[in-house]
């Protein structure tokens, strides 16, 4: 069952309740967005991942320029050069485009490996932080995401306070 339909099965077993019917459900609700944005760990998880892979990002950088460079001298004297030295231009131009668009690749691989290690921690810490406010702040139904929150109800600023202050 997805979260939705769970959370549209939790509100109507909470309607259907008499607790609900007097009114003593408390509910909240966070933007999971919202703390991946803001939240101290999750930023500090971001300019990890930027720190680590500048290096590569740099690398891939410098090698377009040269592809780009090489397309350019192409098209500028392709006309004056000789057939060797054109297609021997080509080939280059079309090895750095094949290596660029591997390391790219790999790198994006890399790269989303790792930002969904870092915001799997980041997660299961926002998680463990949103049971302790609902354990201390005694709420019946704690909810992720939707598409209206009503700022009555929205807990997620108190959940990147809590991040912070850990």
């Amino acid at each position: 069952m997805n979260k939705i339909s769970l959370a549209i099965a939790a509100v109507a077993l909470l309607a259907s309740s008499s607790t609900f019917a007097a009114g003593d459900v408390k509910i909240g609700l966070v933007k999971l967005d919202k703390v991946f944005k803001e939240a101290a760990p999750a930023v500090r998880a971001q300019k990890k991942l930027e720190k680590e892979f500048a290096a590569r990002d740099q690398e891939l950088q410098k090698l377009g320029k040269q592809a780009r460079d090489l397309q350019s001298l192409l098209e500028k004297e392709a006309v004056t050069m000789s057939d060797s030295d054109r297609r021997d231009k080509e080939q280059e131009l079309a090895r750095l485009t094949r290596e660029l668009q591997r390391m790219q690749r790999e790198f994006r691989e890399d790269l989303n490996l790792r930002r969904n290690e870092e915001m799997s921690a980041v997660l299961q810490r926002a998680q463990t932080v949103i049971q302790q406010i609902a354990e201390a702040e005694k709420f019946d139904l704690i909810l992720q995401d939707a598409v209206y929150i009503s700022p009555r109800i929205d807990i997620t600023d108190k959940v990147i306070k809590a991040l912070a202050d850990k």
